[in-house]
């Protein structure tokens, strides 16, 4: 039971982003309409329409605000493992790809290890139809506070 409650509080977490409740506008903008489709403890997997206001000149995925997304989906996967949100230490994303605007992706993240405060979590980011490869986060978090809450963390942005 506990675990399952912890998995609800990062989902309405990472909802609450979408939805500008909780975060700053550039949250926001490029969360927006993200839909949850499957969560499980330690994984999320969400279905996402790149929206108009997210693209690059040439009417492509803007890569800054691919890597927003992908930072927020993997901070909500660790959410839902360790019940706080921990602050980025290393984020690297190879780009394979690119998604055009009004384009369907699926966005899966699994955290893949912990050790003492840090956790790792890798992120893909795939075309809805095919599952081509558009994107692949890999991210090291931790905290230096245990039990850090979401209302703890404050960006430099």
């Amino acid at each position: 039971m506990e675990e399952d409650a912890i998995l609800q509080k990062s989902l309405k977490w990472l909802r609450d982003l979408s939805k500008g409740n909780i975060s700053h506008e550039l949250e926001a903008l490029t969360l927006e309409g993200l839909q949850i489709v499957h969560a499980q403890r330690g994984s999320i997997r969400c279905n996402f329409v790149v929206p108009t206001r997210a693209s690059d000149p040439d009417g492509n995925w803007h890569v800054g605000a691919m890597a927003t997304l992908i930072d927020d989906v993997a901070a909500a996967a660790i959410y839902s493992v360790v019940d706080h949100v921990k602050l980025s230490l290393d984020f690297s994303i190879s780009f394979y790809s690119t998604a055009k605007i009004q384009e369907e992706v699926e966005i899966e993240a699994k955290v893949i290890g912990e050790k003492g405060r840090l956790t790792q979590v890798v992120v893909e980011v795939t075309r809805k139809g095919n599952r081509e490869l558009i994107a692949l986060g890999k991210q090291w978090m931790g905290s230096d506070k245990k039990g850090m809450k979401p209302s703890q963390v404050s960006s430099k942005l």
